[in-house]
């Protein structure tokens, strides 16, 4: 590894920070990595136009606009993600000259981001294990070659970023399934498939219910799994917002995270002068991982319990009748269900006391209008699905679904993940979608289900995924059980990688591969007709235009609308009835065509133009229910007693801890944009591991100590991973929390979450035991994603 992989590491690598989320902090931030991008004067310009009518949707999360007809707005991870796209520092063939693979393959994660912008597309050359130039034409070609040579079109792999475009995502499906297959794994598969499957059945429509304006209107907002200090920032500005009109904000979450404690506007002048902030949340929970169907189910029980004593005290009750009567189903079961459960279970698995739930459930009832958050702090387990059913459960009680300031609010990363679940990036597509494919473009879709991501990495693994296609992403440092899937990987005969900058998966790659460089977000795509715009859905069904305003970082830079479209010109031929190449030449064609497909995107060239875009249809918000009952469902779920991490404690001696996977805050998914993690008081350095103190010294450690973690896999797989800083930090007894991708190799890929298959990233049973700096190498040689 070269020295200059990374920042000099700090001293002191622990510091407690005790300030806000925001401030001068996140203003220090923005211009230090737009300085280090080399675009400090460009960078702000850019900026500038982030979120704004005649400019492009921020490239970090899915969180809406407050206004995006008017209102300048971005946050410390839009900044990071405009500054790393906006660099000037690139990846050039003389980098790929200069080193073969293998020396790539050394460096760290963070190194790789740095290099820059990808300018060339490269094929893999295996004689002297280095990328070499290669023509758009040939990649094409050769891409085809190998997708025509399969013995079936299920041999081949389509995996999605859901930073996507909707025009993109659209093109996508419609050429892989007219290739002949559904295997469309995505990054949904790793976060909130729970949600869409719970959401589906329960209310009948897979999004959230609410809109932006709903947060002005809210009396409580609660808050569960999420950490929206570094993945969703531009929340905080609305839960600022709503603390300031007296909303309670109630958070249940591990750990102590900065961002939902307090936080100052950067850009509230008056705030930032004085010094001040908001305290965001009025009660802060920290219950065990993984124990928030327990503690939800806890709230609901003293929601039911307070309403019977009211009514036999002659009092009205806390319940919507009239709602539960009208628009729901299994409501008697349910809260028959809720009255049997024990306490004491409630009590151990949540890891909260009954008083604790009381005082939320009090704060419910007092509260006319309630909406409940979530993130992957509750879709990354294996009860994913039961724990989402049961906050839809709670906000059922009082009728908060359907009406003014109160509904479901599924928090999404990537900024377009909800738009590519829309165009139907799925391995399950409805027969009903199959059959308005067939009528519109004249092909008989294939009907049988593709595989998701961990049907993917298995199909790879048995060598019945032969040829792997990237849409986006980093699919070998994403997803779990490392080793296994870089195996996967390797097996293939042809894995290609759209990007926009060099990442691991390059680097973990088949017997062929290609990296092929498109354009980002901030810039021009200028096509036949002229410079294009697409479109993107945000995590509220809200869709608008989104249009690049800087030049493309190299001339040979091809846009992911007209990679797909090319590509699938050259591997379908004259047996196409689509005509891909008039598609890319006006992006209006590829709305037309979506508008032919989709009833909801009607007319989708004219409302899309309307300044702010427009919503898509939510029969939930509506109160009509589109699921089998014809209703909102209260589904019955037991507090989780025999789950991996009760199996685990039963099964050994030594302490078992239960480890969530989180990121820092110089980063974005896979993205590792610095060394820092301002909030948890982390400086240059990633091999952390954050403990409850009475933890660290009951094993006989102290903090600073490095020690080894190793996962208790029901599958008999020894995994580990090495080295970690140990961190006192406010977390519950049992708890641990370290960052991914470092600690993705410990998630076996057969551990996912019931009925969703999302990988358990969040609740890894393992066991802690001192570093011994002998195992360095091996560790490294199982994961080479986890070199520091």
């Amino acid at each position: 590894m070269n020295a200059h992989d990374e920042p000099d590491a700090n001293p002191t690598p622990i510091r407690p920070y005790d300030g806000p989320a925001g401030g001068w902090g996140a203003l220090r931030s923005v211009a230090k990595h737009l300085t280090e991008q080399g675009v400090p004067v460009r960078g702000a310009k850019t900026l500038l136009a982030v979120n704004q009518p005649d400019g492009f949707d921020c490239p970090g999360c899915a969180w809406p606009d407050r206004d995006h007809t008017s209102t300048f707005e971005f946050c410390e991870n839009g900044a990071k993600a405009v500054a790393a796209e906006a660099t000037r520092h690139r990846a050039t063939p003389d980098l790929f000259e200069r080193h073969t693979v293998a020396q790539l393959a050394r460096h760290s994660d963070f190194w790789l981001e740095q290099q820059g912008r990808l300018t060339h597309p490269m094929r893999l050359d295996a004689a002297s294990d280095r990328y070499l130039p290669v023509t758009w034409d040939e990649a094409f070609a050769l891409i085809a070659t190998r997708l025509n040579a399969l013995a079936s079109p299920d041999e081949a792999i389509f995996y999605t970023s859901g930073r996507t475009s909707n025009e993109a995502a659209f093109l996508y499906q419609l050429f892989v399934r007219e290739f002949g297959t559904n295997n469309f794994p995505d990054c949904s598969n790793m976060c909130h498939e729970p949600s869409g499957i719970a959401l589906k059945r329960q209310i009948g429509v897979a999004k959230g219910t609410v809109s932006l304006h709903d947060f002005e209107l809210a009396d409580a907002i609660f808050i569960f799994g999420q950490n929206p200090g570094t993945n969703h920032p531009r929340m905080l500005g609305e839960l600022r917002r709503a603390a300031k009109r007296g909303c309670a904000i109630v958070s249940f979450n591990p750990l102590r995270e900065r961002g939902l404690e307090k936080f100052a506007d950067p850009q509230d002048p008056l705030q930032m002068l004085s010094g001040g902030s908001t305290t965001i949340s009025s009660d802060y929970l920290q219950l065990r991982i993984g124990g928030d169907l327990a503690a939800v189910k806890g709230v609901i029980r003293h929601v039911l319990e307070i309403d019977a004593q009211r009514l036999r005290d002659g009092q009205s009750g806390v319940l919507d009748r009239e709602f539960i009567a009208e628009h729901t189903a299994d409501f008697e079961t349910f809260a028959a269900d809720v009255a049997a459960e024990s306490w004491a279970v409630i009590e151990a698995e949540s890891g909260l006391t009954r008083a604790q739930m009381r005082r939320v459930a009090e704060i419910y009832i007092a509260s006319e209008r309630v909406i409940c958050c979530w993130g992957m702090g509750i879709t990354q387990h294996k009860h994913s699905v039961a724990t989402i059913q049961m906050i839809v459960n709670l906000l059922l009680l009082r009728g908060n679904l359907g009406r003014p300031g109160a509904g479901a609010c599924p928090v999404r990363g990537h900024s377009n993940v909800q738009g590519d679940r829309t165009m139907m990036i799925s391995e399950k597509p409805p027969q009903a979608f199959l059959d308005r494919l067939r009528d519109v473009f004249g092909f008989e879709p294939p009907r049988e289900h593709g595989v998701d991501t961990v049907g993917a990495i298995e199909a790879m693994l048995a060598g019945t995924g032969k040829v792997f296609f990237g849409l986006g992403g980093n699919f070998a440092t994403a997803t779990p059980d490392t080793e296994a899937t870089h195996r996967a990987l390797r097996r293939c005969d042809l894995t290609v990688h759209v990007t926009t900058k060099l990442n691991r998966s390059h680097l973990v790659h088949g017997r062929e591969a290609l990296i092929l460089p498109c354009l980002g977000r901030t810039e021009i795509d200028m096509q036949a007709t002229g410079p294009q715009q697409v479109t993107v859905e945000d995590s509220m069904s809200m869709v608008h235009l989104s249009g690049g305003i800087n030049a493309p970082a190299a001339p040979d830079l091809l846009s992911e609308p007209a990679i797909v479209a090319r590509l699938a010109h050259a591997t379908l031929g004259a047996r196409s009835k689509v005509p891909w190449l008039a598609l890319i030449d006006d992006y209006d064609r590829i709305r037309d065509a979506i508008a032919r497909t989709f009833d909801d995107f009607h007319d989708f060239n004219a409302r899309v133009r309307v300044p702010g875009g427009f919503r898509l249809p939510n029969t939930a918000a509506e109160r009509r229910w589109a699921n089998a009952a014809g209703k909102a469902v209260f589904h019955t779920h037991a507090v989780p007693t025999d789950a991996p991490i009760h199996r685990a404690r039963r099964s050994r001696e030594e302490p078992v801890f239960l480890l969530a996977t989180v990121r820092s805050h110089d980063q974005y998914n896979t993205t590792v944009y610095g060394m820092d993690d301002r909030y948890r008081g982390v400086f240059g350095e990633r091999r952390v591991l954050f403990a409850n103190g009475a933890d660290i010294a009951a094993l006989g450690l102290a903090a600073g100590d490095r020690v080894d973690l190793r996962s208790v896999a029901e599958d008999g797989v020894k995994r580990e991973a090495n080295g970690f800083l140990l961190v006192d930090y406010d977390i519950p007894r049992g708890c641990l929390a370290a960052y991914y991708p470092e600690t993705n190799a410990l998630v076996p890929l057969s551990s996912f979450a019931d009925e969703a298959r999302t990988p358990t990233s969040k609740s890894i049973p393992v066991i802690v035991l001192p570093h011994v700096p002998e195992s360095d190498a091996a560790s490294r040689r199982i994961d080479a994603s986890l070199v520091p």
